[in-house]
């Protein structure tokens, strides 16, 4: 059983939520390599990054879930979503982790699921602290992922309104509110694991800024992801992924410098994110086997010192 510590820390002003996980096994004067998984959208701490951290904690490494600005209990504009402001966020929680006297400062990892992978990506190509960079199921040019899930009249329409929310902005001093999935539509499957998994964690599906989906467009990390080399990046996407289509994590694994390497699950976006899914304990094995090269490679690997 890992150890759980609730935590905070402020980014940019907002007090944030969340979680240390230990290992249970750590010991007094002890230092242990780091993760911070990241959720996607309408993703918190206590779904997606507390699973991962599960996983890792398994192998001997730290971790820290937190929740973005707006969602949960983490102060920060209600419904407003930018990628920008969370990359913020990671940036400030690796910060805050840097002063965990546990942490070894000199191995920290991030993962990053679905949005959040483009988000982890952003983080580490600006922040020289974090060792490696995995990015899970995600979508890394927002233009063309957008453009892939729709007609080309809904493309049109989607330009029109972001458009008109711009304007409504300059005149009116705030973006407006709408589904949160306007935009962001869900295929079948993804919808049916959502409805049965993530509808009733607690903030859930609130409203969203239209201005999002103008940051989405705006996103392409595919510019940046070189300046991760020479800290290794692992790609991992479900080979049947309808919500975020394979391509994306080719073309990013393209765009990539080495060393880097592509895992791809047998699975569509979310189906098999289940602890106990083989797919997801395997993809876990590889991610292990991952950070652990990448942090010994750093000279910090797991160790363990007398009590």
């Amino acid at each position: 059983m890992m150890i759980e510590k609730n935590i905070y820390f402020y980014s940019e002003g907002s007090k944030l939520q969340g979680t240390l996980y230990y290992p249970d096994d750590i010991g007094t004067n002890e230092t242990r390599p780091a993760i911070i998984p990241n959720s996607g959208y309408q993703g918190f701490n206590e779904f997606y990054p507390k699973m991962f951290a599960k996983k890792m904690t398994e192998v001997g490494y730290i971790c820290l879930g937190f929740d973005y600005r707006g969602f949960a209990d983490s102060e920060g504009e209600y419904g407003k979503v930018l990628i920008e402001q969370q990359v913020e966020d990671i940036h400030n929680a690796i910060t805050f982790l840097q002063f965990q006297e546990e942490v070894d400062q000199n191995s920290i990892g991030l993962i990053g699921w679905g949005m959040g992978a483009a988000n982890v990506i952003l983080t580490a190509a600006n922040n020289t602290n974090i060792s490696a960079t995995a990015a899970l199921n995600g979508f890394y040019h927002g233009e063309r992922w957008l453009k892939s899930i729709h007609s080309y009249k809904e493309w049109v329409q989607i330009l029109e309104t972001v458009k008109a929310d711009r304007v409504h902005r300059v005149f009116q001093g705030e973006s407006q509110l709408a589904d949160p999935f306007i935009h962001y539509p869900l295929d079948p499957a993804t919808k049916e694991y959502v409805e049965k998994e993530l509808a009733s964690v607690y903030g859930f599906g609130q409203q969203t800024t239209l201005q999002f989906t103008e940051s989405i467009i705006d996103l392409n990390v595919e510019r940046v992801v070189k300046e991760l080399a020479p800290r290794p990046l692992f790609v991992g996407h479900g080979e049947d992924n309808l919500l975020h289509p394979y391509e994306e994590a080719l073309a990013l694994y393209e765009s990539a410098a080495a060393p880097k390497s592509l895992f791809t699950v047998k699975g569509k976006h979310n189906d098999f994110m289940y602890s106990d899914h083989p797919e997801f304990k395997a993809l876990c094995t590889h991610l292990f086997a991952f950070f652990q090269e990448a942090f010994e490679k750093s000279a910090s690997p797991i160790r363990k010192e007398t009590v």
